[in-house]
């Protein structure tokens, strides 16, 4: 075995055979951001033999405060393309697969099937639902972890037949409900506490080491260093009801989408289309369009005004969640063909840079 492993071979309870089944394993890790970038790096200098990576995202300046495998010549690449190249770096003995596009419901099961274990790495509802209810058809563990500004939480869910997501969180957050880091923020070592914690996790199933965070919810503070673990019990009607439907599903877009939702894959540069930037004016120092329009979600909420209703309005923010409720308002106050774009400013902006 490898001289790179000594430590790990040392010790008893790990020793040859354990790294022997850590070379063996193939994990996906699903998000290579914040809590991705300290899982791929613990993971593969672990000796993980296969490691998936899905992401289609595209590294940004503000990304780099918190997503520790990227610097600033990294900027505008996929991330999971750059991962790899790293990782390869630190352990050239691990192989990699990546996907560079969006997991969804018609991709999702192929994909995670050809692996031991997933981990979320993921910051949006729609995702981790869609995670979980492909692992509990596969009968797959997922290794969770969640950011909440200077709060994480870490969970193991559908391991061995255990308690899944929908068990602890059985009706997705209504749109806006619970923002994620790019609307409120988030402390940038928190991701590498929490990730390190889920690559722990990751190692301790495959070892089949100590007590798996399975029925459980680890919660930690960093400002104060409070940490709360709270149980859950299965819900066996969860269980049914996923596997009821033969194919993982998006939650209801009445939960999670606005319900005019709309992607950049279904857009064209001919269409007519007036597009509303509802960032606040600190996040946007540069129009990167001069079809955009400015104006803070704020705004929107006090007094909205738009001279222009012939044109469909396609509302922006930074990830897709407060633009769902600035086209809500925009409805309400009577505007027509509203839309919420799907994606984020950063995608939004690679869009009008390939459509040149």
């Amino acid at each position: 075995m490898n001289e790179r492993y000594t430590r790990h071979i040392q010790l008893e309870e790990i020793g040859l055979s354990g790294q022997q089944k850590l070379n063996k394993a193939k994990v996906l890790v699903i998000g290579a951001g914040g809590l991705g970038c300290p899982i791929l790096q613990y993971l593969t200098v672990s000796g993980i033999g296969t490691l998936g990576i899905v992401d289609f995202d595209t590294v940004s300046i503000s990304n780099l405060h918190r997503q520790i495998l990227f610097n600033q010549n990294d900027v505008g690449k996929n991330k999971a393309v750059v991962a790899k190249e790293k990782l390869l770096q630190l352990n050239p003995e691990t192989h990699i697969d990546i996907f560079t596009f969006p997991l969804t419901e018609d991709n999702c099961l192929e994909i995670i099937n050809e692996y031991d274990i997933v981990v979320d790495g993921t910051d949006n509802f729609v995702t981790r639902y869609l995670i979980n209810d492909a692992c509990v058809m596969l009968n797959k563990p997922v290794v969770f972890g969640a950011l909440y500004k200077f709060e994480g939480q870490v969970s193991v869910f559908n391991y061995k037949n255990g308690p899944n997501y929908r068990c602890l969180f059985p009706i997705p957050p209504s749109a806006g409900e619970i923002p994620n880091c790019n609307e409120i923020g988030v402390l940038g070592i928190l991701p590498g506490i929490i990730g390190s914690l889920q690559a722990n996790e990751v190692i301790k199933i495959i070892l089949d080491l100590g007590e798996i965070l399975s029925g459980k919810i680890l919660y930690i503070n960093t400002l104060n260093y409070q940490q709360r673990l709270v149980k859950f019990k299965k819900n066996e009607e969860n269980f049914n009801e996923i596997r009821k439907k033969g194919k993982p599903e998006i939650v209801s877009t009445n939960d999670c989408f606005f319900v005019n939702s709309i992607s950049l894959q279904n857009i064209t540069l001919d269409d007519e289309i007036l597009w509303i930037d509802v960032r606040e004016l600190y996040e946007t120092p540069e129009i990167f369009n001069d079809k955009i329009l400015k104006i803070p979600l704020q705004a929107f909420e006090n007094k909205l005004e738009i001279s222009d209703n012939s044109s469909k309005k396609i509302f922006f923010c930074q990830s897709g969640i407060r633009s769902q409720k600035a086209a809500q308002i925009a409805i309400n106050k009577g505007f027509q063909d509203c839309y919420s774009l799907r994606e984020g400013a950063e995608e939004l902006r690679e869009w009008f840079t390939r459509k040149k």
